[in-house]
């Protein structure tokens, strides 16, 4: 028996066959239009994979706020047509099995506590670094989704007066600041490109890339002394970062050192799985739903 896994995104939908424990068959589309076309689209793969595979069922990973009680995708997303209509009836229509469905970010969650570099946590907080900041808690190792279904939304956490933790801890925006500083269009420099120009001693480069540091250990610091959690993953773009870890550790033990009282350090890791992450998640999302 295998599962049809989909990751929905806002450019394309990721999607595979999970079967003996892995994922075959990984490939994307970009993502459809209109609801009409991604049902359309949607059955046409079921229908493919059919052929070659017993599907028993479909993992879907999605954006939005995934409400389980209601069978909807409340929130917003860049994918605005899949909201607020009986989303998971649809779906079931449309494949003829049993679907499960849930918040991309909880997917990743799930799939780095299942097995990953939370294996074997019960309490994690999964904090996503992409365009803003996202994420994810578990607690007893399940998805803790809070009462407006806002847990993991740490992007709004304040850090300034008027700061957001999405504003002044992610890379992309401090290449808008970097850029905004030197005169020029945001879309000129990427975040990757900042971190380079301050490795070459380019001293705006190199304050804002301190500031991003900060913030984004000053965020992690304020998760960890709220939630008090075993393990915090990161994961997101900048994950691909090999020297993000022992730069946020030495912000970190300074922002200790400030506090006085604050008797240890968040102990933070990168995730295991990169752009598998919400695909294997949803798997594991299924299985959970589904379990007897």
């Amino acid at each position: 028996m295998a599962l049809l896994v989909l990751d929905i995104g806002g450019t394309s939908v990721k999607y595979a066959i999970w079967e003996n424990e892995g994922l075959l068959e990984k490939a994307e589309m970009v993502t459809p239009s209109t609801w009409d076309e991604m049902k359309r689209q949607f059955r046409n793969l079921k229908v493919s994979f059919t052929e070659r595979y017993e599907i028993e069922g479909v993992a879907i990973s999605s954006p939005g706020a995934v409400n389980q009680e209601k069978g909807i995708i409340e929130g917003s997303s860049a994918v605005p047509y899949i909201h607020y209509f009986p989303i998971f009836q649809e779906w079931s229509k449309v494949f003829e099995c049993p679907i499960a469905v849930e918040n991309d970010a909880n997917c990743a969650a799930l799939a780095e506590v299942w097995n990953g570099a939370g294996k074997g946590l019960q309490t994690v907080l999964f904090v996503v670094v992409g365009s803003g900041i996202g994420g994810a808690v578990i607690v007893d190792g399940k998805i803790w989704r809070g009462k407006h279904l806002f847990g993991g939304e740490f992007g709004y956490m304040l850090l300034t007066d008027n700061g957001t933790f999405s504003e002044l801890g992610t890379a992309v925006h401090m290449a808008k600041r970097v850029a905004k500083r030197k005169n020029l269009h945001e879309s000129q420099l990427s975040g990757k490109q900042v971190f380079e120009l301050a490795e070459q001693g380019d001293p705006i480069a190199q304050e804002e890339v301190e500031a991003f540091y900060h913030y984004l250990a000053l965020g992690i610091y304020n998760l960890q002394y709220s939630f008090d959690p075993e393990k915090i993953i990161i994961g997101g773009g900048v994950s691909s970062k090999e020297d993000l870890i022992p730069q946020l550790n030495i912000k970190l033990e300074e922002i200790v050192k400030k506090v006085g009282i604050a008797p240890f350090i968040p102990e933070i890791t990168l995730c295991k799985y990169k752009n598998d992450a919400n695909l294997i998640g949803a798997v594991r999302h299924y299985q959970m739903s589904n379990q007897t």
